[in-house]
């Protein structure tokens, strides 16, 4: 009964023992990040309660009931697209993959405690075969040489982590070209919008004027019909307006993470004038300084890096390995027998054949690399064909605006002389619908332009690797000048 009584007060004092004992382990995984990987992520986290880019204000800040900037609507795209988050939850994931890699060049601890009782009946057991065992083993062990595979695995983890760090970078500039070219298609459909309206409004009169001389007995029904006609054009076009607004407030609102039936408002403001600065760069620099910042590259130069050490990894996976190992082991036996051995050896690990296995794995490794390298490559093709387009697309656009503002004033006194002309009886209804026909296609070229050189610019950026606060903050807010028109 004392050898029992012993064995129970062991038992519970092993147990008080392993119970601190994962106290103090819980404490290192309750530890966030023990290991400092998320010193290795991106700056910039964007999300409910983060401060965005482009101003000290954070996302739950940003007024959605008033009138947005481009600025504004920029940064709740930041703020609430999922894109953004899912792009940050991936790099913590892989930082997290940085940890485990960092891990094996710790050593590790191993405790278990048992405690067995002899619950045979009594009367079946002779005296002094009633027993009670309490064992507790902790074992140590550490990696002392691998040949690099650990390094070599937390390199490909290193590089992995820079990749997705940059691949975030790169979501984060998709998203904002995406809030732009909604935010500028809204201000254009707002302006063409105005347009239609003050070209119905022109029409309207032109066919109060048909309509006029009609009953006057001037003209001759078909100058009216033809008045009327047009006007009724005007109209559809400008229900084909209203549509469009509504169709592309629903894609701003949803590129800034919002339902697409939230109601948004845009401020009003004008357009800025042509910086032919712009266009005055040299190409090949431009180029050559997208292949320095443009992030998807610096991804696919990461995944390149990690490839390689994967190949490192792999050879080192295949080599003998060196670890040191340390133990304890206690046992009470009762009234049987009791021992306590300690053991500290060296073990040494040759792997001799395991079915070729390793070498289709190096081979496996080193075809990865080839085809990272193969991306990588294709990439900086398609990199300075997206900096040539977009450049070209700008230089268009730029010499379109000129163009088309000299049409709109051309178009604009034209329109002017003819219905005067048609007022006065000089002119005739064909030459007056024409040039209204004129003035209306001179507006929407010129509202298209603006649109196509704002877009050209930030896709100019984004294909340089360059598009952020201070190139958003350079944009023009809005086209809201270009439909003051009428004659």
């Amino acid at each position: 009964m004392l050898s029992k009584l012993r064995s129970l007060v062991l038992f519970h004092i092993a147990l008080l023992l392993s119970a601190q004992a994962m106290a103090a382990s819980s404490i290192w995984y309750a530890e966030d990040d023990p290991l400092a990987t998320k010193l290795e992520l991106p700056p910039q986290v964007y999300g409910a309660g983060f401060q965005p880019a482009l101003s000290g204000l954070t996302c739950a800040d940003i007024q959605y009931n008033q009138a947005l900037s481009l600025s504004e609507v920029a940064e709740a795209a930041l703020c609430n697209n999922p894109q953004t988050y899912e792009a940050y939850a991936n790099a913590k994931v892989q930082a997290a993959q940085l940890g485990i890699a960092k891990s094996a060049f710790l050593p590790s601890l191993n405790n278990t405690s048992s405690f067995n009782e002899n619950l045979a009946n009594p009367s079946s057991v002779t005296r002094g075969r009633e027993f009670s065992n309490l064992g507790n083993n902790l074992a140590a062990s550490y990696l002392l040489y691998d040949f690099g595979n650990r390094a070599a695995n937390l390199e490909n983890a290193r590089q992995l982590l820079q990749a997705v760090s940059a691949t975030q970078n790169a979501v984060v500039q998709n998203v904002l070209l995406a809030a732009i070219s909604a935010y500028y298609q809204v201000q254009t459909d707002i302006a063409a919008l105005a347009a239609s309206k003050e070209a119905e409004s022109f029409n309207l009169e032109s066919f109060k004027a048909a309509e006029a001389r009609y009953k006057a007995g001037v003209s001759t029904p078909a100058d009216k019909l033809q008045a009327e006609t047009a006007y009724a054009q005007a109209v559809l076009r400008r229900i084909t307006a209203e549509g469009q607004l509504k169709t592309d407030y629903g894609v701003l609102a949803n590129v800034m993470g919002l339902n697409a039936s939230t109601p948004v408002t845009l401020i009003a403001t004008s357009n800025s004038p042509s910086n032919t600065s712009e266009i005055e760069q040299d190409i090949a620099q431009l180029i050559e300084y997208a292949r320095v910042r443009r992030p998807d590259l610096l991804a696919s130069e990461a995944q390149l890096s990690a490839a390689k050490a994967n190949i490192a990894a792999s050879q080192a996976a295949a080599k003998p390995t060196v670890s040191l190992g340390l133990s304890n082991s206690f046992s009470d036996g009762s009234s049987l027998t009791s021992s306590n051995t300690s053991t500290l050896g060296v073990t040494v690990s040759v792997p001799i054949f395991a079915g070729y296995a390793p070498t289709y794995r190096i081979r496996a490794a080193e075809a990865t690399a080839q085809v990272r390298e193969a991306q990588r490559d294709r990439l900086k093709l398609q990199i300075s064909l997206d900096v040539w387009s977009a450049f070209q697309r700008l230089r268009t656009a730029h010499e379109t605006i000129q163009s088309a503002e000299v049409l709109v004033k051309s178009a604009t006194e034209s329109a002017r002389v003819a219905l005067g002309r048609y007022k006065a009886g000089v002119g005739n209804i064909i030459d007056n619908l024409n040039a209204q026909n004129a003035l209306a296609s001179a507006n929407q070229q010129r509202i298209q332009a603006y649109l196509n050189r704002n877009i050209a610019r930030a896709s100019l950026a984004q294909a340089i690797g360059t598009l952020d606060s201070v190139m958003i903050q350079s944009l023009p807010d809005g086209n809201q000048n270009l439909s003051e028109t009428t004659p």
